[in-house]
């Protein structure tokens, strides 16, 4: 039978996300783990997270799903994407086989029946994932309800820029060409945010292969970002308009501004549900 993600993918209305997840597994090492339980520890500021329940929503690669597990929390991870799931999965059966404290489920966060099955969690993750769903605006409500009171919400969004409406169209045709349309699209964009990071920021642009932020590789990264679809995106300023309006506080939150502003980076967000 072939799954939801799957259907829109062969459409080419989805982007191949877990194809690119089982590509980026490969590159996985104790280095990559380490630094992605450092991102989260670092933004939670939580050094560890013993007896505390944790959702992964889109969990992709797993990697975040593992580092969490990692740290003490008691896991459930799901995603849309079929592919993805096997990801994660993979991850589980390498190092945490037979763990009863990590579950994994295909599931939309749109499917409110299937959101409604979960119990709330202490910490909700969701980092890149909910301006690919279709629905940023059921997402995001969706995925906040699910926090406990007083418990988490740590999320990550595209930024909305003028040229959104461009990226948007870019993405679903990258999305729905081949393999070697989509390998000259990303040389011809190495070459051009290459120039443009040397030209702003002084500094050359990462390699494939090199251990990037949060563990991340640059060459899987660009195919995600190229081909993001579908794709949507926030302001800060409407994304502390919903936490007021559903009951959180903004307790922290990273704004990417590398001085590429055509260029929409997922800021970071840490809110925290009103305990009453």
């Amino acid at each position: 039978m072939v799954s939801g993600s799957e259907a829109e993918i062969a459409r080419g209305e989805r982007f191949k996300f877990g194809e690119n997840w089982r590509q980026f597994l490969e590159l996985l090492s104790d280095e990559r783990i380490h630094e992605a339980e450092r991102s989260l520890t670092t933004m939670l500021g939580m050094a560890r997270l013993d007896n505390r329940s944790f959702l992964d929503i889109g969990s992709g690669s797993g990697v975040f799903s593992l580092a969490a597990r990692n740290l003490g929390a008691d896991v459930t991870s799901f995603d849309y994407d079929s592919a993805s799931v096997a990801c994660t999965r993979s991850l589980k059966e390498r190092f945490h086989p037979d763990d009863g404290r990590w579950r994994i489920m295909e599931g939309s966060v749109l499917d409110s029946a299937f959101m409604g099955t979960l119990p709330h969690f202490d910490i909700v993750y969701s980092w890149g994932v909910l301006h690919h769903t279709g629905d940023l605006d059921l997402a995001l409500r969706n995925a906040a309800a699910k926090v406990k009171p007083g418990g988490l919400f740590f999320v990550a969004l595209y930024r909305k820029t003028w040229l959104c409406p461009l990226w948007r169209i870019e993405k679903r045709l990258y999305s729905s060409s081949g393999p070697r349309v989509q390998a000259a699209i990303r040389s011809v964009y190495w070459t051009v945010l290459g120039a443009a990071i040397l030209v702003v920021r002084g500094t050359r642009i990462r390699r494939s292969g090199e251990l990037g932020p949060r563990g991340m590789d640059a060459e899987r990264d660009m195919h995600d970002w190229l081909g993001g679809y579908p794709y949507e995106s926030i302001t800060p300023v409407d994304v502390k308009r919903y936490a007021a309006e559903l009951g959180f506080e903004l307790r922290r939150q990273v704004i990417k501004s590398e001085g590429i502003h055509w260029v929409p980076g997922c800021d970071e967000f840490i809110l925290q549900r009103h305990s009453d």
